[in-house]
């Protein structure tokens, strides 16, 4: 699609222009959506998790209270962003977007259904691990540019756990290379043609629940948000931000949120494929659903999840989380790879032959 819009505006601009505009198109086409459902992500979160303790969450700012999170995005704006009289200013301003561009730009190489792509890169896996690896900066950054001691524990806490969790996170990625034999993100969800049992699930459902873990280790999501541990270090790395600087750290963790979702369902659940796909009579019942729906649907699923945890776990100590990541996750990958491996000697079931 977008090529056919370079193509015409090719016809009466330059092409440096017409590359341009194109270019610009894409990144609204990706960037507008992933914003808007992050909006509204905060209210269904708040609606969940209201509803799992038996209350009534938002309900006064338009129809059951559809519209807070325009409410929440203008109060944002209009407040006053304050800077510490003894911060880094250009540190303090740079954190937001350290933390914000490389959450959004991972967004680049995600395929949303069979074609529909901004840039269909072979090194897909890597671009994403790379990419979404930067956010620790923003994180480093931001506690040191408050100059305030309790701004600086919370991102040395921060910066550890994201390091830690990468390396378990990366490691359950391997394994889903090592059976789709490429990085490319769109032939490794056609690789999973064939029905539900050959999605990547079955055999790797251990790497798919520690890139999950890792996922909510990563985001600083419950039960592994001590980060923000407000009892212990004064809400973390941000405690100095307000106003749109401190929203914008917002948007980073749901739109991080997202990510995952995507990343975990196209890697493990088969992506924009019907779970009916080989079933007679199923199949041909809802071959009318888009595969954008199909994606979109294990996406929600997986989100629901993430709040769901969040009303339910408490919050992990630190020396027990920094435990799990060390002890637990990354010796399990590490065997979980030889074991793979191995399946892929023997050609073990319908994902190696």
């Amino acid at each position: 699609m977008f090529d056919a819009i370079q193509a015409f505006l090719s016809g009466f601009l330059y092409e440096w222009l017409a590359i341009t505009i194109t270019l610009v198109l894409q990144a609204v086409a990706v960037i507008l959506p992933i914003m808007l459902v992050v909006a509204w992500l905060t209210y269904a979160e708040r609606k969940v998790i209201g509803y799992m303790q038996v209350r009534m969450g938002p309900n006064r700012v338009g129809p059951i209270g559809l519209l807070q999170p325009i409410a929440d995005a203008l109060k944002l704006m209009t407040k006053e962003v304050i800077f510490p009289a003894q911060s880094n200013k250009y540190l303090f301003i740079l954190a937001p977007i350290l933390a914000i561009a490389p959450a959004v730009a991972a967004y680049a190489v995600i395929p949303f259904s069979d074609g529909v792509v901004v840039t269909d890169i072979n090194a897909g896996v890597l671009y994403v691990l790379a990419v979404s690896s930067i956010l620790v900066y923003g994180t480093v950054v931001a506690g040191w540019a408050s100059n305030s001691k309790y701004a600086f524990l919370g991102a040395l806490r921060g910066s550890a756990q994201k390091i830690s969790y990468e390396i378990a996170m990366g490691f359950a990625l391997v394994t889903v290379l090592m059976i789709a034999g490429t990085m490319n993100l769109t032939e490794i969800v056609n690789n999973q043609q064939g029905g539900i049992l050959n999605w990547y699930l079955l055999p790797l459902l251990p790497m798919f629940f520690v890139y999950f873990i890792s996922g909510l280790a990563e985001t600083n999501r419950t039960p592994f948000d001590v980060i923000e541990g407000e009892a212990e270090i004064v809400a973390g790395f941000h405690v100095d931000y307000s106003g749109m600087t401190f929203g914008v750290f917002m948007l980073a963790e749901y739109a991080m949120m997202i990510l995952i979702s995507f990343m975990a369902s196209i890697m493990f659940l088969g992506g924009w494929l019907s779970p009916f796909e080989g079933i007679p009579l199923l199949e041909t019942l809802f071959s009318w659903v888009p595969q954008l729906a199909w994606l979109s649907i294990k996406v929600a699923l997986l989100l629901f999840v993430f709040l769901w945890l969040r009303a339910t776990f408490p919050r992990y100590r630190y020396d027990q989380l920094m435990r799990l990541g060390w002890k637990v996750l990354i010796p399990l990958t590490i065997v979980w790879v030889f074991v793979v491996g191995a399946m892929k000697y023997f050609d073990f079931g319908p994902w190696f032959n």
